[in-house]
Protein backbone atom coordinates (compact mmCIF):
# COMPACT_ATOMS: atom_id res chain seq x y z
CA UNK A 1 0.00 0.00 0.00
CA UNK A 2 1.59 3.66 -1.09
CA UNK A 3 2.37 5.74 1.77
CA UNK A 4 0.43 8.99 2.47
CA UNK A 5 2.18 12.53 2.61
CA UNK A 6 -0.33 14.22 3.95
CA UNK A 7 0.36 15.39 7.31
CA UNK A 8 -2.74 16.25 8.99
CA UNK A 9 -4.32 13.07 7.82
CA UNK A 10 -1.82 11.47 9.93
CA UNK A 11 -1.72 13.63 12.73
CA UNK A 12 -5.79 13.31 12.86
CA UNK A 13 -5.84 9.57 12.21
CA UNK A 14 -4.73 9.15 16.06
CA UNK A 15 -5.42 12.23 17.31
CA UNK A 16 -5.53 10.95 21.11
CA UNK A 17 -1.56 9.69 20.50
CA UNK A 18 -0.60 12.40 18.05
CA UNK A 19 -1.80 15.18 20.23
CA UNK A 20 0.43 14.24 23.27
CA UNK A 21 3.53 14.53 21.51
CA UNK A 22 3.03 17.91 19.97
CA UNK A 23 1.82 19.58 23.29
CA UNK A 24 4.84 17.80 24.75
CA UNK A 25 7.10 19.43 22.33
CA UNK A 26 5.18 23.24 22.33
CA UNK A 27 5.40 22.81 26.38
CA UNK A 28 9.48 22.54 26.17
CA UNK A 29 9.33 24.95 23.55
CA UNK A 30 7.24 27.24 25.78
CA UNK A 31 9.16 26.94 29.19
CA UNK A 32 12.64 27.27 27.59
CA UNK A 33 11.40 30.42 26.45
CA UNK A 34 9.89 31.90 29.47
CA UNK A 35 13.22 30.42 31.43
CA UNK A 36 15.72 31.62 28.83
CA UNK A 37 17.18 28.50 28.11
CA UNK A 38 17.75 27.67 31.55
CA UNK A 39 15.22 24.26 31.44
CA UNK A 40 17.45 22.92 28.63
CA UNK A 41 20.37 23.79 30.33
CA UNK A 42 22.73 20.52 30.81
CA UNK A 43 22.55 20.85 34.95
CA UNK A 44 18.83 21.67 34.91
CA UNK A 45 17.99 18.77 32.57
CA UNK A 46 19.70 16.31 34.90
CA UNK A 47 17.79 17.36 37.94
CA UNK A 48 14.81 17.01 36.04
CA UNK A 49 15.44 13.31 35.62
CA UNK A 50 16.54 12.71 39.38
CA UNK A 51 13.81 15.04 40.49
CA UNK A 52 11.04 12.89 38.79
CA UNK A 53 12.01 9.47 38.59
CA UNK A 54 9.87 8.08 40.69
CA UNK A 55 6.59 9.51 39.77
CA UNK A 56 7.46 8.46 36.05
CA UNK A 57 8.14 4.94 37.90
CA UNK A 58 4.62 5.00 39.63
CA UNK A 59 3.12 5.85 35.82
CA UNK A 60 4.33 3.46 34.31
CA UNK A 61 2.41 0.82 36.91
CA UNK A 62 -1.01 3.40 37.43
CA UNK A 63 -1.47 3.28 33.25
CA UNK A 64 -1.86 -0.28 33.45
CA UNK A 65 -4.24 -0.08 36.72
CA UNK A 66 -6.41 2.88 34.75
CA UNK A 67 -6.63 0.55 31.20
CA UNK A 68 -7.84 -2.18 33.37
CA UNK A 69 -10.21 -0.30 34.35
CA UNK A 70 -9.23 0.65 38.40
CA UNK A 71 -7.32 3.16 39.79
CA UNK A 72 -4.84 2.99 42.92
CA UNK A 73 -4.88 6.03 45.32
CA UNK A 74 -2.14 4.27 48.19
CA UNK A 75 0.80 4.42 45.72
CA UNK A 76 2.13 7.62 47.47
CA UNK A 77 1.57 5.81 50.75
CA UNK A 78 3.33 2.53 49.46
CA UNK A 79 6.52 4.92 48.77
CA UNK A 80 6.49 5.99 51.79
CA UNK A 81 6.07 2.79 53.69
CA UNK A 82 8.78 1.34 51.67
CA UNK A 83 11.40 3.75 51.98
CA UNK A 84 10.59 3.40 55.63
CA UNK A 85 11.27 -0.20 56.17
CA UNK A 86 14.39 0.32 53.77
CA UNK A 87 15.40 2.95 56.59
CA UNK A 88 14.92 1.25 59.88
CA UNK A 89 16.81 -2.24 57.94
CA UNK A 90 19.76 0.22 56.83
CA UNK A 91 19.92 2.60 59.17
CA UNK A 92 18.67 1.62 62.35
CA UNK A 93 19.42 -1.95 62.52
CA UNK A 94 22.83 -1.54 60.58
CA UNK A 95 22.17 -4.62 57.75
CA UNK A 96 23.68 -3.94 54.78
CA UNK A 97 22.31 -1.78 52.26
CA UNK A 98 21.08 -4.50 49.80
CA UNK A 99 19.35 -5.51 52.67
CA UNK A 100 17.01 -2.76 52.66
CA UNK A 101 16.62 -2.67 49.10
CA UNK A 102 15.35 -6.26 49.63
CA UNK A 103 13.28 -5.59 52.74
CA UNK A 104 11.68 -2.42 50.60
CA UNK A 105 10.89 -4.54 47.39
CA UNK A 106 9.09 -7.31 49.95
CA UNK A 107 7.17 -4.71 51.33
CA UNK A 108 5.33 -3.71 48.11
CA UNK A 109 5.09 -7.14 47.21
CA UNK A 110 2.96 -7.85 50.45
CA UNK A 111 1.17 -4.22 49.53
CA UNK A 112 0.27 -5.60 46.33
CA UNK A 113 -1.15 -8.84 47.79
CA UNK A 114 -3.08 -7.22 50.19
CA UNK A 115 -4.91 -5.23 47.99
CA UNK A 116 -5.38 -7.64 45.46
CA UNK A 117 -7.01 -10.06 47.45
CA UNK A 118 -9.51 -7.55 48.32
CA UNK A 119 -9.92 -6.80 44.37
CA UNK A 120 -9.26 -9.68 42.41
CA UNK A 121 -10.86 -11.95 45.03
CA UNK A 122 -13.46 -10.69 47.28
CA UNK A 123 -14.61 -8.73 44.25
CA UNK A 124 -14.36 -4.70 46.54
CA UNK A 125 -13.80 -1.87 43.95
CA UNK A 126 -10.52 -0.78 43.77
CA UNK A 127 -11.11 2.86 44.45
CA UNK A 128 -12.22 1.88 47.96
CA UNK A 129 -9.50 -0.88 48.49
CA UNK A 130 -7.01 1.88 47.31
CA UNK A 131 -8.19 4.58 49.28
CA UNK A 132 -8.46 2.39 52.26
CA UNK A 133 -4.93 0.96 51.74
CA UNK A 134 -4.06 4.96 51.44
CA UNK A 135 -4.72 5.26 54.99
CA UNK A 136 -3.90 2.06 56.26
CA UNK A 137 -0.13 2.28 54.57
CA UNK A 138 0.34 5.73 55.88
CA UNK A 139 -0.23 4.74 59.61
CA UNK A 140 1.83 1.48 58.92
CA UNK A 141 4.92 4.25 58.16
CA UNK A 142 4.31 6.48 60.57
CA UNK A 143 4.42 3.57 63.28
CA UNK A 144 7.09 2.06 61.65
CA UNK A 145 9.20 5.21 61.72
CA UNK A 146 7.91 6.13 65.15
CA UNK A 147 6.79 9.24 63.76
CA UNK A 148 10.21 10.34 63.16
CA UNK A 149 12.51 10.83 60.10
CA UNK A 150 15.50 8.68 59.39
CA UNK A 151 18.60 9.69 57.68
CA UNK A 152 21.36 9.41 56.33
CA UNK A 153 21.63 6.17 54.22
CA UNK A 154 24.72 5.04 53.23
CA UNK A 155 26.61 6.19 50.01
CA UNK A 156 26.30 3.25 48.04
CA UNK A 157 21.97 3.47 48.83
CA UNK A 158 22.39 7.32 47.93
CA UNK A 159 23.76 6.23 44.65
CA UNK A 160 20.95 4.64 43.38
CA UNK A 161 18.94 7.88 42.69
CA UNK A 162 22.40 10.24 42.96
CA UNK A 163 24.95 8.33 40.78
CA UNK A 164 26.19 8.29 37.47
CA UNK A 165 28.16 6.83 34.89
CA UNK A 166 30.87 8.99 33.66
CA UNK A 167 34.10 8.74 32.57
CA UNK A 168 33.87 5.20 31.64
CA UNK A 169 35.31 5.93 28.12
CA UNK A 170 36.51 9.43 28.46
CA UNK A 171 35.82 12.25 26.46
CA UNK A 172 37.45 15.97 25.89
CA UNK A 173 34.73 17.86 28.29
CA UNK A 174 31.85 15.58 27.61
CA UNK A 175 31.21 11.84 28.62
CA UNK A 176 31.52 9.81 25.04
CA UNK A 177 29.99 6.83 27.11
CA UNK A 178 26.89 8.90 27.32
CA UNK A 179 26.53 9.57 23.86
CA UNK A 180 27.24 6.13 22.83
CA UNK A 181 24.08 4.82 25.08
CA UNK A 182 21.82 7.39 22.97
CA UNK A 183 23.33 6.95 20.11
CA UNK A 184 22.26 3.28 20.40
CA UNK A 185 19.09 4.38 21.87
CA UNK A 186 18.11 6.57 18.60
CA UNK A 187 19.23 3.62 16.01
CA UNK A 188 16.65 1.20 17.99
CA UNK A 189 14.05 3.98 17.73
CA UNK A 190 14.78 3.92 14.01
CA UNK A 191 15.03 0.08 13.96
CA UNK A 192 11.61 -0.01 16.20
CA UNK A 193 9.92 2.34 13.69
CA UNK A 194 10.92 0.55 10.71
CA UNK A 195 9.70 -2.65 12.13
CA UNK A 196 5.94 -1.09 12.38
CA UNK A 197 6.05 0.34 9.02
CA UNK A 198 6.76 -3.23 7.87
CA UNK A 199 3.84 -4.94 9.74
CA UNK A 200 1.26 -2.15 8.64
CA UNK A 201 2.39 -2.56 5.14
CA UNK A 202 2.14 -6.62 5.74
CA UNK A 203 -1.23 -6.44 6.90
CA UNK A 204 -1.83 -3.71 4.26
CA UNK A 205 -2.71 -0.92 6.93
CA UNK A 206 -2.56 3.03 5.73
CA UNK A 207 1.48 4.15 6.41
CA UNK A 208 3.07 7.54 5.97
CA UNK A 209 4.70 8.21 3.05
CA UNK A 210 8.43 7.01 3.67
CA UNK A 211 9.89 10.72 3.34
CA UNK A 212 7.66 11.87 6.49
CA UNK A 213 8.61 8.00 8.17
CA UNK A 214 12.80 9.39 7.58
CA UNK A 215 11.61 12.84 8.78
CA UNK A 216 9.99 11.41 12.03
CA UNK A 217 13.02 8.95 12.82
CA UNK A 218 15.65 11.68 12.55
CA UNK A 219 13.53 14.25 14.03
CA UNK A 220 13.15 12.59 17.34
CA UNK A 221 16.95 10.95 17.03
CA UNK A 222 17.61 14.34 17.00
CA UNK A 223 15.97 14.80 19.98
CA UNK A 224 17.25 12.10 21.40
CA UNK A 225 21.10 12.98 20.78
CA UNK A 226 20.59 16.67 21.76
CA UNK A 227 19.50 15.14 25.56
CA UNK A 228 22.00 13.04 25.56
CA UNK A 229 24.63 15.79 24.97
CA UNK A 230 22.97 17.72 27.63
CA UNK A 231 23.60 14.96 29.94
CA UNK A 232 26.98 14.07 28.67
CA UNK A 233 28.14 17.44 29.09
CA UNK A 234 27.11 17.72 33.14
CA UNK A 235 27.14 14.70 35.22
CA UNK A 236 27.19 11.78 32.41
CA UNK A 237 24.33 9.32 32.45
CA UNK A 238 22.21 8.95 35.73
CA UNK A 239 22.01 5.55 37.52
CA UNK A 240 18.07 6.03 37.99
CA UNK A 241 17.59 6.93 34.10
CA UNK A 242 18.71 3.40 33.34
CA UNK A 243 17.05 1.75 35.60
CA UNK A 244 14.02 4.29 34.12
CA UNK A 245 14.90 3.21 30.66
CA UNK A 246 14.94 -0.48 31.78
CA UNK A 247 11.05 -0.39 33.13
CA UNK A 248 9.78 1.30 30.06
CA UNK A 249 11.00 -1.09 27.69
CA UNK A 250 10.08 -4.06 30.20
CA UNK A 251 6.44 -2.78 30.23
CA UNK A 252 6.35 -1.69 27.19
CA UNK A 253 6.89 -4.94 25.79
CA UNK A 254 4.53 -6.67 28.64
CA UNK A 255 1.35 -4.82 27.46
CA UNK A 256 2.14 -4.74 24.03
CA UNK A 257 3.13 -8.42 23.10
CA UNK A 258 2.30 -10.43 25.96
CA UNK A 259 -0.91 -12.71 26.28
CA UNK A 260 -1.24 -11.01 29.73
CA UNK A 261 -1.07 -7.34 28.45
CA UNK A 262 -3.74 -8.32 25.65
CA UNK A 263 -5.68 -9.55 28.53
CA UNK A 264 -5.55 -5.99 30.45
CA UNK A 265 -6.82 -4.38 27.62
CA UNK A 266 -9.38 -6.77 26.95
CA UNK A 267 -10.75 -6.29 30.53
CA UNK A 268 -10.68 -2.85 30.35
CA UNK A 269 -12.49 -2.57 26.94
CA UNK A 270 -15.33 -5.13 28.14
CA UNK A 271 -15.10 -7.06 31.18
CA UNK A 272 -17.84 -8.99 30.43
CA UNK A 273 -16.61 -9.96 26.52
CA UNK A 274 -13.46 -10.16 28.16
CA UNK A 275 -14.90 -13.05 30.90
CA UNK A 276 -16.96 -14.57 27.75
CA UNK A 277 -13.34 -15.02 26.07
CA UNK A 278 -11.62 -16.96 28.73
CA UNK A 279 -10.11 -14.26 30.27
CA UNK A 280 -9.01 -15.08 34.21
CA UNK A 281 -10.11 -11.46 35.36
CA UNK A 282 -9.17 -12.67 39.06
CA UNK A 283 -5.75 -13.85 38.14
CA UNK A 284 -5.17 -10.58 35.75
CA UNK A 285 -6.35 -8.39 38.78
CA UNK A 286 -4.47 -9.77 41.29
CA UNK A 287 -1.07 -9.78 39.43
CA UNK A 288 -1.48 -6.08 38.47
CA UNK A 289 -2.22 -5.04 41.83
CA UNK A 290 1.47 -7.04 42.98
CA UNK A 291 3.07 -5.35 39.78
CA UNK A 292 1.71 -1.93 41.85
CA UNK A 293 3.02 -2.65 44.53
CA UNK A 294 6.70 -3.48 43.12
CA UNK A 295 6.95 -0.49 40.73
CA UNK A 296 5.62 1.82 43.95
CA UNK A 297 8.38 0.11 45.99
CA UNK A 298 10.79 0.56 43.19
CA UNK A 299 9.49 4.42 43.71
CA UNK A 300 9.67 4.50 47.26
CA UNK A 301 13.89 3.11 47.17
CA UNK A 302 14.90 5.85 44.76
CA UNK A 303 12.91 8.30 46.35
CA UNK A 304 14.35 7.76 49.77
CA UNK A 305 17.77 7.05 48.49
CA UNK A 306 17.17 10.85 46.32
CA UNK A 307 15.90 12.63 49.55
CA UNK A 308 18.72 10.53 51.81
CA UNK A 309 16.22 9.76 54.21
CA UNK A 310 12.47 8.62 55.30
CA UNK A 311 9.99 10.63 55.87
CA UNK A 312 6.74 9.84 57.59
CA UNK A 313 5.01 12.68 54.63
CA UNK A 314 6.93 11.18 52.12
CA UNK A 315 5.12 10.28 49.30
CA UNK A 316 2.38 13.01 49.48
CA UNK A 317 0.22 13.31 46.81
CA UNK A 318 2.43 11.22 44.64
CA UNK A 319 -0.37 9.20 43.41
CA UNK A 320 -2.28 12.24 42.05
CA UNK A 321 0.75 12.74 39.56
CA UNK A 322 1.21 9.32 38.79
CA UNK A 323 -3.02 9.44 37.72
CA UNK A 324 -2.22 12.32 35.87
CA UNK A 325 0.52 11.38 33.95
CA UNK A 326 -1.45 8.58 32.59
CA UNK A 327 -4.56 10.62 31.96
CA UNK A 328 -2.66 13.07 30.26
CA UNK A 329 -0.58 10.41 28.48
CA UNK A 330 -3.64 9.34 26.86
CA UNK A 331 -5.33 6.40 29.28
CA UNK A 332 -9.45 6.65 28.65
CA UNK A 333 -11.45 7.38 31.92
CA UNK A 334 -13.29 4.14 31.10
CA UNK A 335 -10.18 2.05 30.48
CA UNK A 336 -8.89 0.06 27.48
CA UNK A 337 -7.02 3.07 25.79
CA UNK A 338 -3.56 3.91 27.37
CA UNK A 339 0.34 3.06 26.58
CA UNK A 340 3.11 3.26 28.96
CA UNK A 341 5.26 5.36 26.27
CA UNK A 342 2.09 7.90 26.84
CA UNK A 343 2.25 7.56 30.22
CA UNK A 344 5.81 8.38 30.15
CA UNK A 345 5.41 11.73 28.09
CA UNK A 346 2.02 12.81 30.61
CA UNK A 347 4.64 12.45 33.79
CA UNK A 348 6.91 14.56 31.36
CA UNK A 349 5.18 17.50 30.74
CA UNK A 350 4.23 17.09 34.53
CA UNK A 351 7.48 17.66 34.92
CA UNK A 352 8.51 19.92 32.78
CA UNK A 353 5.54 22.41 34.15
CA UNK A 354 6.40 22.04 37.19
CA UNK A 355 10.36 22.68 36.72
CA UNK A 356 9.92 25.13 34.78
CA UNK A 357 7.07 27.33 37.04
CA UNK A 358 10.28 26.88 39.84
CA UNK A 359 12.70 28.10 37.60
CA UNK A 360 9.95 30.96 37.57
CA UNK A 361 9.62 31.62 40.56
CA UNK A 362 5.80 31.01 40.47
CA UNK A 363 4.37 30.11 44.47
CA UNK A 364 2.90 26.69 44.74
CA UNK A 365 -0.22 27.95 44.82
CA UNK A 366 -0.77 28.60 41.35
CA UNK A 367 1.44 25.51 39.91
CA UNK A 368 -1.50 23.43 41.42
CA UNK A 369 -3.75 25.24 40.04
CA UNK A 370 -2.03 25.01 36.69
CA UNK A 371 -1.74 21.18 36.88
CA UNK A 372 -5.08 20.59 37.50
CA UNK A 373 -6.51 22.56 34.76
CA UNK A 374 -4.27 20.70 32.25
CA UNK A 375 -5.77 17.29 33.65
CA UNK A 376 -9.06 18.37 33.54
CA UNK A 377 -8.29 19.74 30.08
CA UNK A 378 -6.58 16.13 29.01
CA UNK A 379 -9.46 14.16 30.17
CA UNK A 380 -11.79 16.63 28.23
CA UNK A 381 -9.78 16.45 25.29
CA UNK A 382 -10.37 12.11 25.60
CA UNK A 383 -13.97 12.86 26.06
CA UNK A 384 -13.91 15.11 22.59
CA UNK A 385 -11.98 12.42 21.14
CA UNK A 386 -14.30 9.56 21.32
CA UNK A 387 -17.56 11.72 20.45
CA UNK A 388 -15.42 12.66 17.24
CA UNK A 389 -14.67 9.10 16.29
CA UNK A 390 -18.09 7.82 16.95
CA UNK A 391 -19.47 10.72 14.91
CA UNK A 392 -17.07 9.91 12.09
CA UNK A 393 -17.87 6.17 12.50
Amino acid sequence: MAGTGNLIELMTRNLRQSGIYIAFVFIVLLFAVLTGGTLLSPGNLTNLVLQYSYILILAIGMVMIIVAGHIDLSVGSVVALTGAVAAVVVIREGMPWWVGIIAALITGVLVGIWQGFWVAIVGIPAFIVTLAGMLIFRGLTMQVLDNVSLSPFPEEYRQIAGGFSNGLLGGPGFDIFTLLIFALASVGFGVQQWRVRMRKLEYKQPIEALWLFALKVLLVAAVIMAFGWQLANSRGMPYVLVLLAALVLIYGFVTQRTVFGRHIYAMGGNLEAAKLSGVKTKRVNFLLFVNMGVLAAIAGIVYSARSNSAQPAAGNMFELDAIAAAFIGGAAVTGGVGKVQGAIIGGLIMAVMSNGMQIMGIDQSTQNVVRGVVLVLAVAFDVWSKKRSSVSS
